[in-house]
């Protein structure tokens, strides 16, 4: 099968930064709505059962929550245009509640969709060039990327051309589309990692070889859940050219031995523990050399192809755009605040990438009304080239902005409420949706995520704290990471009521990556945020010079945290 079968010229006007649909691409989606649309009618006029809808409606990024629908629209490497952030805010504002939800897997949802309305939701997405076709389901999901690619100084290549491959690739591929569980994959074009690379079960990251040529370093079986674990290098020197054909066989491998009898032990990371990692490889290996390269290989024509789908960036050279930018820190101190956190070092001297917040205090985490969407589009357009990245923490990223005309863009972003100079301080909260929407949790999570911002919504006191990152889980599917956060929080059910676990200690990245350590018993809701006050207290207390949290946490050990919370208990 030629998974590349659809790829062709486009005559359309490119978006910057992102594949642009073809002809076939609309084709292939009217198709699959159509489809859809046809189950969702059998579903309402009761042909077909909730349990025998369930298979179609996740394969579309339909889940059945609490009070509603919820629909997860992908945003593949977490990269949207202007036009396509206008689509989502349409879709808040006319079908759901006038907000969307950004998640760590570089989607967005909405909570509050009707079931007759989802084919026209997903008809509107379509005209924007955006799907939710494996957002959900026993499949390889949405591809995810740094969300840096195309900017920072330390890229080697461009990760979005292969992520883009990877998508058209794992498209209802035949092969894998109902693998033992769903199937993660992130890609990273620099060896620094800004995705949590071991935490996927497979993780990309690129590096020079001793020939100074871009090769993978390819991880495999790292996942959080019920059960985390930190994944393995599977290979270390693997030529770009075959990608595909390596990741084919290394989930061929999954697929065959993977468990489909117990939930809790179908992953990857499961079957790579009780194999070995070198078990695994061997056989991944023997795949991998049986299999017909020249098929699979991505020669310069695909990767030529896939490129002129793409819209360049047509940076300019700015006289004085460093000088200026100085000028307006040193006037304004706020803006220089903002700029300390919120900034990100562009490689072309005169423009920078700025991170946007979404984690107002009061609000929820991740969530953006309607309104703003509109807003931020009209600004990416005037300001960063039509294009806006979604983060794994749920923030937006405007990657190509002018040094000169960031205090304008700054000043606007205040209006709508969009700059919060916050990212990575200890209001930067991660977080689920909890047992607000969400069936499967446990406790809510939105309500424990705004009284910790609230307690610290001070930002001189968050500056003083310096970077912490907090994650709040409403259940052990781990959504919003708290294994691996500086502090995390986790509700869980204790004979009907809501208490809340705390973890201390997680960090994401792959040279220090950790898994959090549970600090003690389960606590009520008033209790987490008192301990989590008397951390940061003791934190402040015992910290040495140039330490963050996590430093003075290594250095310590848990246990004199733990007397900090319980020795009054």
């Amino acid at each position: 099968m030629n998974h590349f079968s659809h790829i062709s010229d486009s005559n359309t006007s490119k978006a910057i930064g992102r594949y642009n649909y073809n002809d076939v691409d609309f084709e292939f989606l009217t198709e699959r709505i159509n489809q859809f649309r046809s189950q969702i009618k059998r579903r309402l006029n009761g042909e077909l059962t909730e349990d025998e809808f369930k298979p179609f409606r996740l394969m579309n990024g339909v889940y059945l929550q609490l009070n509603s629908y919820m629909l997860r629209v992908a945003i593949p490497y977490g990269t949207l245009s202007s036009k396509m952030l206008r689509g989502l805010a349409y879709i808040a504002r006319y079908y759901d509640r006038g907000y969307g939800h950004f998640t760590t897997r570089q989607n967005i949802q909405f909570h509050w969709t009707k079931l007759e309305e989802v084919p026209d939701i997903l008809t509107y997405l379509a005209s924007v060039e955006l799907h939710t076709i494996q957002t959900s389901g026993n499949c390889i999901r949405n591809i995810t990327s740094d969300e840096f690619a195309g900017v920072a100084q330390d890229e080697i290549l461009d990760p979005r051309i292969y992520a883009e491959i990877m998508r058209q690739w794992s498209t209802l591929h035949p092969e894998f589309s109902f693998l033992p569980r769903k199937f993660k994959i992130a890609i990273s074009g620099s060896s620094n990692d800004r995705i949590a690379v071991c935490f996927y079960d497979i993780g990309i990251l690129t590096c020079l070889n001793k020939q100074n040529k871009p090769v993978f370093e390819i991880w495999v079986g790292g996942g959080l859940g019920r059960i985390p674990i930190k994944g393995k290098i599977i290979r270390n020197d693997l030529p770009p050219e075959h990608l595909l054909a390596y990741l084919e066989a290394i989930i061929r491998v999954y697929n065959l031995h993977g468990s489909r009898n117990n939930l809790y032990k179908s992953r990857i990371k499961i079957l790579i523990e009780n194999l070995g990692i070198d078990n695994y490889r061997e056989q991944v290996e023997k795949e991998f050399q049986a299999m017909d390269l020249d098929q699979y290989r991505l020669s310069n024509d695909i990767m030529t192809s896939i490129q002129e789908n793409f819209g360049q960036p047509n940076l300019v050279d700015v006289p004085n755009a460093s000088e200026t930018l100085k000028k307006h820190r040193q006037e304004n101190q706020a803006f220089n605040q903002w700029v300390n956190h919120n900034s990100y070092p562009h490689f072309h001297k005169d423009y920078i990438a700025t991170i946007i917040s979404l984690k107002n205090i009061g609000e929820t985490p991740g969530d953006m009304t309607a309104d703003q969407m509109d807003a931020l589009a009209d600004l990416a357009e005037e300001y960063s080239l039509g294009e806006i990245r979604v983060t794994h923490l749920q923030n937006l990223v405007l990657g190509h902005v002018r040094k000169d005309q960031l205090y304008v863009l700054w000043q606007a972003l205040q209006k709508h409420h969009l700059a919060v100079p916050n990212q990575g301080l200890i209001t930067d909260i991660v977080c689920c949706p909890g047992l607000d929407y969400c069936a499967l949790a446990n406790a809510r999570s939105i309500s424990i995520a705004k009284k910790i911002m609230s307690l610290f919504q001070d930002i001189h006191l968050q500056e003083k704290i310096g970077p912490l990152n907090i994650g709040v889980d409403g259940c052990i599917n781990s959504c919003a990471h708290h294994h691996i956060m500086n502090i995390g929080v986790l509700g869980v059910n204790k004979k009907g009521e809501e208490f809340y676990q705390i973890k201390l200690g997680g960090f994401s990245y792959k040279n220090n990556a950790t898994i959090g350590s549970i600090l003690g018993a389960a606590l009520t809701m008033e209790e987490v945020i008192e301990a989590i006050r008397k951390l940061i207290n003791f934190y402040l207390e015992q910290r040495q010079k140039n330490e963050y949290f996590i430093d003075t946490f290594n250095r310590l050990g848990i246990n004199p945290f733990k007397e900090i919370v319980y020795a009054s208990a």
